[in-house]
């Protein structure tokens, strides 16, 4: 039996609805049958996280999932045609095999264990920078809270950092340390969310495609999306034309609170230009809007020059809101687990920014091991550090492999015919555009799937690559992307993109 036919059976009852909405109709049913058991129930929970949906984590992760178990039984009753699952769907470094910075984990491990400190094979600026953080910590320990916008000396690194990179003086009050960037762009939004006196929601403009991130959010917050499409032919640029289209189509429907802006873009692999981001602020301040820049891909460069939005802001002189992410899990150091970020609020009303802050208070803290991960890299070792030419190799070492990979798998998407790919230009993915067949189109259709989706399932079926559908970030209607992370490393990216090329071409020949 094909893995079509195989698919299609496992997933029946998917026929004419989606994943999320099988789950509730199933849920619903046991809910029935227990009536009297239970006093929250579908019928009475948040409508708005029953809508929101989260493509990353979706139901093709899931189903990798389930083959992986399978390929572990290593039993004869699912044999597959490949031992292993290779997870391009999720940017998670270390998962797909990058090593960690040997200064970052030894810090972390001496501020675990003080105890460590005494240990003559932890090099002194390790033991230092241990020290100089326990100060600030309860009792020195790092099992204490810490002040709910984080450690002040790490917030003041982060200062720093930004000041160093700028050429701006960075105020460390402006700074709250979060539980990776995605905790910041949630509280940001949490923030501004109100009802305005006509009933209308707040609307948030969001790039399409766009990280689910943002779509789910705002589901769950009950705000209104304003989606404004990238120009795939120039690159992932921002038209400003096409802000203010759909700026004018939301009249009536919202109140625009926000611009979010990703750069490096995710799931795009863009780098937008300086005079793009210009445009931006311009048109943010013409319409009262906050700019919410996501940034957490700055150091992945691959082609072209990072500028910030606060660097271009202070150029212009403008005085409008930003608030600028930061995390600790992208870029060459990966640390995705430990869940360190920044959120920076620049320009914002002193009074609006204690609302903030209280509101963040409500949470305690963000873990202090993911605070000390992201002090680590605003602040590396210094040139005159024992640890400071390993760390420069390691980081170098990533980057350059990471650039290696970016170029490999954009070139390798254009030579497939069917498969068009911008140059990955920055952050660590690829959003091809795929040319579907009619009758791939009208399989999907059979088995109530989108034909991205179908796609995209086969491919973990045949090949045990896991990518995700376009359709989960948003694409313009008739088109069919897919993004892939370039994580893997060199020889097993350089086996999977083998893999790929041959499945598309067969694909194509099954459906054509």
């Amino acid at each position: 039996m094909n893995s079509t036919r195989r698919y299609g059976r496992l997933f029946h009852l998917s026929r004419n609805i989606n994943y999320s909405q099988q789950q509730q109709q199933r849920s619903i049913a046991i809910q029935r049958n227990n009536c009297c058991r239970h006093t929250i129930t579908l019928d009475n929970i948040n409508d708005n996280v029953k809508r929101l949906e989260y493509a990353v984590r979706g139901p093709l992760v899931i189903r990798a999932g389930v083959i992986e178990n399978e390929l572990r039984q290593s039993s004869n009753h699912h044999p597959k045609p490949f031992n292993e699952v290779i997870r391009a769907n999720i940017g998670d470094c270390h998962a797909m095999g990058q090593r960690p910075l040997t200064f970052l984990r030894q810090v972390l491990a001496c501020s675990s264990d003080d105890s460590l400190l005494n240990y003559p094979n932890y090099p002194d600026d390790v033991k230092e920078r241990t020290r100089s953080i326990l100060k600030y910590c309860g009792g020195q320990s790092v099992g204490a809270y810490s002040d709910s916008t984080g450690v002040e000396i790490i917030r003041k690194h982060c200062a720093e950092y930004i000041t160093n990179r700028d050429g701006i003086e960075s105020e460390w009050r402006d700074i709250a340390l979060t539980t990776g960037a995605s905790e910041g762009i949630r509280s940001v939004l949490a923030l501004i969310n109100t009802i305005s006196t006509d009933t209308l929601p707040s609307g948030v403009m969001i790039p399409i495609p766009q990280y689910p991130l943002y779509s789910a959010t705002i589901t769950e917050y009950g705000m209104y999306p304003i989606n404004y499409y990238l120009d795939e032919d120039n690159q992932w640029s921002l038209n400003i034309d096409e802000l203010k289209r759909s700026l004018n189509e939301a009249k009536g429907k919202c109140k625009p609170k926000a611009i979010v802006v990703i750069n490096p873009g995710n799931p795009t692999g863009s780098v937008l230009t300086k005079k793009n981001i210009e445009d931006i602020i311009h048109f943010a301040k013409e319409n009262k809007i906050l700019i919410i820049a996501d940034e957490v891909y700055q150091h992945n460069i691959w082609d072209g020059e990072f500028f910030s939005f606060k660097k271009i802001l202070n150029e212009l002189n403008e005085d409008i809101e930003l608030a600028s992410v930061m995390s600790a899990s992208k870029g060459y150091m990966g640390e995705c687990g430990l869940r360190g970020g920044y959120c920076e609020l620049v320009n914002f009303d002193q009074s609006v920014k204690a609302m903030f802050y209280k509101m963040l208070s409500a949470r305690l803290c963000s873990s202090i091991l993911g605070q000390i991960a992201l002090d680590c890299i605003v602040k590396p070792p210094d040139v005159n550090g024992e640890s400071y030419q390993q760390y420069q190799r390691e980081k170098f070492d990533v980057l350059e492999s990471l650039k290696y990979r970016a170029k490999l798998v954009a070139d390798t998407f254009n030579e497939i015919p069917g498969i068009k790919s911008n140059k990955v230009a920055g952050a660590m993915y690829a959003f091809p555009q795929i040319d579907l067949p009619k009758k791939a189109q009208e399989k999907a259709a059979e088995l109530g799937q989108k034909p991205d989706f179908f796609y995209a399932m086969n491919l973990l079926e045949t090949t045990g690559i896991c990518v995700v559908p376009g359709s989960g970030f948003g694409q313009i209607p008739g088109t069919y992307h897919f993004r892939t992370t370039i994580l893997p490393q060199n020889e097993k990216l350089e086996t999977m993109m083998k893999k790929f090329k041959e499945f598309h071409q067969n694909f194509m020949k099954q459906y054509s």
